[in-house]
C-alpha cells in the first residue's frame, strides 16, 4: 500500500513513516527526559534562570513547569509514540 506524496514520485511507504516516527519519537523522548531530569536534579537553577526573565513566583513557578512537563508528556505519547507502535504493528502484520 504505497502512498504518493509529491509530484517526483517519492514513495512514502510503512517502513519510511516507521523510520520518520522512530526519530521523533527518540528526539522529542530525549527532551522529555532531559526536562525531566532538569527539573527535578536543577529545579533552582531553572527557576533562577526563568524568574530573571518573567517575575514568577516559586509556587506558581511549580505548577506551570508541572503542568507543561504533563502536557508535553500527553502530546508525545499521541502524537509520536502510539503512532510508532501502530505503525510496528502494522508493519508485522503486511
Amino acid at each position: 500500500m504505497d502512498v504518493y506524496y509529491n509530484k517526483r514520485s517519492n514513495i512514502m511507504d510503512i517502513q519510511t513513516l516507521q523510520t520518520f516516527f522512530m526519530w521523533c519519537t527518540i528526539i522529542n523522548g530525549s527532551l522529555l527526559v532531559f526536562w525531566t531530569l532538569m527539573v527535578l536534579f536543577a529545579s533552582d537553577l531553572v527557576y533562577r534562570t526563568q524568574s530573571k526573565w518573567f517575575p514568577i513566583s516559586r509556587e506558581v513557578f511549580n505548577v506551570v513547569i508541572y503542568s507543561f512537563l504533563g502536557l508535553f508528556k500527553i502530546i508525545f505519547l499521541v502524537f509520536n509514540a502510539v503512532p510508532y507502535i501502530a505503525l510496528l504493528i502494522i508493519g508485522n502484520n503486511a
